[in-house]
């Protein structure tokens, strides 16, 4: 499975990360020694599943270094963008590619054994997404203090992962899905009528699981969508904040 690393932030001014960053890639934040990324391509470097390599927001002379191919292409603008022109990208070298891993490079703590378990996982089924969510338990445990942002369900308490797997014919089927929640980003008001008020108030009143959750929201985005409890909290524990950024340089200086 070919994998694309989105690495297109850059903290402004107003963002708890800027005085590290001042106007350079989050990515290329030194952790314990090496930029974050490096850390996120290491981990795919040695996964077995994992063929090819395309890192979206940065190019070659960022330094970074993988084994397997890896070609670098600019920032499209947005996450979404990113991700989108990023799977494009798989598809165009091999058009036969079924599954694209999608990877933020800003989770350093990923090992390739993580990696491998999230690819042969999505491989068991054919599902166009499998969002890996971490349990609130599973993170506390492993990060004690991380301070994560986490969803209170009617099931379960869990924070996002940021390594998950697209089915490549979603992008290229739901082009208008992709576009509608490009516009959506920053209007709650458009992300309802694309999510379903009844999502977004169970959500709310926490009484709704998370397997419901993905379900009925990839239904109206015409995919089919699976929720994966993570057993890592390290594919969940992102830097956003500077208490992160130090959490993950004295884990990973050990």
């Amino acid at each position: 499975m070919d994998a694309v690393v989105i690495a297109g932030g850059v903290p402004k001014p107003e963002d708890p990360l800027y005085v590290f960053t001042q106007g350079q890639p989050k990515a290329l934040l030194d952790v314990a020694g090496k930029p974050m990324a490096q850390w996120v391509l290491d981990a795919l470097e040695g996964a077995s599943q994992v063929e090819r390599v395309v890192v979206i927001g940065l190019d070659k002379e960022s330094g970074l270094a993988c084994t397997k191919p890896l070609r670098y292409f600019s920032s499209q603008g947005g996450m979404l963008q990113n991700i989108v022109f990023g799977v494009e990208q798989v598809i165009a070298q091999n058009p036969d590619a079924r599954q694209v891993l999608l990877v933020s490079s800003d989770i350093p703590g990923i090992k390739a054994e993580m990696v491998d378990w999230v690819i042969n996982n999505a491989m068991k089924t054919d599902d166009d997404l499998y969002y890996h969510v971490i349990t609130q338990e599973v993170m506390e445990k492993r990060y004690p203090g991380s301070k994560r942002t986490y969803t209170h369900l009617k099931d379960v308490v869990v924070c996002g992962g940021d390594m998950n797997v697209v089915a490549a014919r979603a992008i290229h089927t739901n082009r208008n899905t992709w576009e509608r929640l490009i516009e959506a980003r920053k209007s709650p008001l458009k992300q309802a009528t694309i999510f379903g008020w009844d999502v977004l108030l169970g959500l709310a009143l926490r009484t709704i699981t998370i397997d419901e959750t993905v379900r009925k929201i990839t239904q109206r985005l015409g995919m089919r969508g699976r929720a994966v409890r993570c057993p890592f909290a390290e594919v969940g524990m992102d830097v956003d904040k500077p208490h992160q950024l130090e959490l993950m340089r004295t884990d990973l200086g050990k």
